[in-house]
């Protein structure tokens, strides 16, 4: 009688040590495969903000580009109230670059993504916390750069003032378009200096905020070569 009821015990035994890694084994195997698809989460959001970053560089170096014009539109029209040998064939870009304003884009699909699967869903630290910064707070200052901080209005600001000192020296042809300007400008000498500290705080705020892209230029290609280097982990 003993002897069966450690035979039964053992039996007891055996079957419940099997039960218990069948079911530790599939509890492990069912955290590996959510862990695989986390993984595979966490990439396939990285790859979308990478993808974004670099259309992101692409319309940073565009928006550089253009207030570079601006500057050199503004050292053009210096020039053109005394230089009468000043070649107008930049005109028509230098005019329009005077005083164009720009919007800040940014691609931000992949990180919106993020945010809605949770942010934790990026499991280095570092890397989670450059990507925030990157999209809420540096990107943001530059959007209220471009869009709402009043002195970078060029357009509003400048383009209507500006028009009256520079409308008499303008050349149109039989279509009414502009052909040309007279050179060298003839503004009123109370008028002009009024022109010079327009263009000079044109300038000014121009130079600043090619400044603060230079800076979200390296700050994208650091946080886009670190998200690759997290991928290929």
């Amino acid at each position: 009688m003993k002897k069966l009821n450690f035979r039964n015990w053992k039996k007891f035994g055996f079957e419940f040590l099997s039960i218990f890694i069948a079911v530790v084994a599939a509890f492990t195997l069912n955290n590996w495969n959510e862990n695989r698809k986390a993984d595979n989460s966490e990439n396939k959001i990285l790859i979308e903000i990478v993808n974004g970053l670099e259309k992101d560089l692409e319309d940073l170096k565009e928006n550089k580009l253009g207030h570079k014009y601006g500057i050199l539109a503004c050292n053009y029209f210096r020039k053109a109230l005394s230089d009468k040998n000043l070649s107008p064939d930049s005109l028509g870009i230098y005019y329009s670059s005077l005083t164009r304003d720009f919007i800040s884009i940014q691609n931000t699909a992949g990180y919106e993504t993020l945010k809605s699967r949770g942010l934790e869903l990026i499991k280095n630290d570092s890397l989670r916390l450059h990507i925030i910064s990157l999209y809420e707070f540096d990107y943001q200052i530059l959007r209220k750069l471009e869009e709402e901080y009043s002195e970078m209005q060029f357009q509003e600001n400048y383009f209507k003032e500006i028009n009256k000192s520079l409308a008499p020296n303008f050349n149109f042809n039989d279509k009414n378009m502009i052909s040309g300007i007279k050179l060298p400008i003839k503004i009123p000498n109370d008028e002009k200096k009024i022109f010079l500290l327009y263009l000079m705080k044109i300038q000014g705020n121009r130079s600043y905020i090619i400044n603060y892209y230079n800076q979200i230029e390296k700050k994208v290609v650091d946080v886009k070569n670190e998200i690759k280097k997290e991928i290929k982990r």
